[in-house]
C-alpha cells in the first residue's frame, strides 16, 4: 500500500536490524521501499540490501556531506553499481551549505553524477540544504528528472522543481506543531507531484519526535498529508505508490 521512497537500513543504527524493520514494514502496509546510499560502502549496502527482498530497491550516490575525499575511482566504482537492475536511482546527491564542505568539491562531484545518471538514463535524488538556489542552477541546466528529498524549502520553490521534472517528497517534518512551510507544500503541491519518505534514522514524525525513526513510520507522514489535504490516507498512499512507481519506473521494464 505504501512505497517509502528514502531510508537508510544501510545505516551503522539500522543494518544489522533490517530484517526486524522490514518485518515491522509490512506489518503496517509500506510493501515498497527505496535503501537509498549517500556514500561508496553505503552504496553497495544498498544494492546488497535489495536483492534480499524482492520489494525493497536502492540508490547509489555520493551526497555532499560525503563528497570530500571522493575520487574519480569512486564515482566509477557508483557509475558500476548503477547499472545493476535493482537500482532506481542515483542518489543522494546535491548541494548542502549548512557544513563545512568546500563548495567547489561539492559542485564538481554533484555535476559528475548529474552526467552518469543523464548517460544511465536514471532520475536522480537529491539532498540539498541552504542551498537552494544554486541546487536550482544545477538542475534547471541539467535538463533532468528526480525527487527533491526531505523537501524544506517554500511552496513557491516547490513549483519551480516541478515544473523542471522533479517529484516533492515530504518526510517527518510535516507532522511538525511549527513546520509551516512543509504543511503549506503539503496542503498545495498536487499529490500527482508528491512521495512519502522517513530518511530514518533521522527525523522521527509526530508521535516519535525525538527518537529513532524506522521505515514504517512513513505511514504517519501520508496521515498528516491526508489530513491536510482533507482526502484519504488510502488516496494519498496510492497515488505516492503510483508516483514513486513512475519516477523510478517500475512500471515498465525489466525492474
Amino acid at each position: 500500500m505504501y512505497f517509502n521512497t528514502h531510508t537508510h537500513l544501510n545505516s551503522e543504527e539500522q543494518y544489522e536490524r533490517r530484517d526486524e524493520l522490514i518485518k515491522r514494514c509490512l506489518e503496517e502496509g509500506v510493501t515498497q521501499m527505496t535503501v537509498v546510499g549517500y556514500d561508496l560502502e553505503s552504496s553497495r549496502l544498498g544494492v546488497q540490501i535489495a536483492h534480499e527482498y524482492d520489494f525493497v530497491y536502492c540508490t547509489v550516490g555520493i551526497s555532499p556531506n560525503d563528497c570530500e575525499e571522493t575520487t574519480d575511482e569512486d564515482l566509477e566504482e557508483i557509475k558500476e553499481l548503477a547499472k545493476d537492475p535493482k537500482v532506481v536511482a542515483i542518489g543522494e546527491i546535491g548541494l548542502d551549505y549548512h557544513w563545512d564542505v568546500p563548495h567547489d568539491k561539492q559542485w564538481d562531484v554533484f555535476a559528475k553524477q548529474i552526467a552518469m545518471a543523464k548517460e544511465l538514463d536514471l532520475p536522480i535524488v537529491i539532498h540539498s540544504r541552504d542551498a537552494s538556489e544554486d541546487t536550482y542552477r544545477f538542475l534547471s541546466e541539467a535538463k533532468h528528472r528526480g525527487i527533491m528529498h526531505c523537501y524544506g524549502g517554500s511552496y513557491e520553490m516547490a513549483l519551480r522543481y516541478i515544473d523542471i521534472g522533479f517529484y516533492i517528497s515530504l518526510a517527518g517534518p510535516v507532522t511538525f506543531k511549527n513546520a509551516r512551510k512543509p504543511k503549506e507544500v503539503a496542503t498545495k503541491v498536487p499529490l500527482t507531484s508528491l512521495l512519502i519518505e522517513t530518511d530514518d534514522p533521522y527525523l522521527s514524525p509526530v508521535p516519535f519526535r525525538g527518537k529513532r525513526n524506522e521505515p514504517a513510520n512513513v505511514i504517519y507522514v501520508a496521515r498528516q498529508i491526508a489530513e491536510l489535504k482533507g482526502i484519504s490516507v488510502e488516496e494519498v498512499a496510492n497515488t505516492t505508490k503510483h508516483n514513486a512507481e513512475t519516477i523510478f519506473d517500475l512500471n515498465h521494464g525489466d525492474k
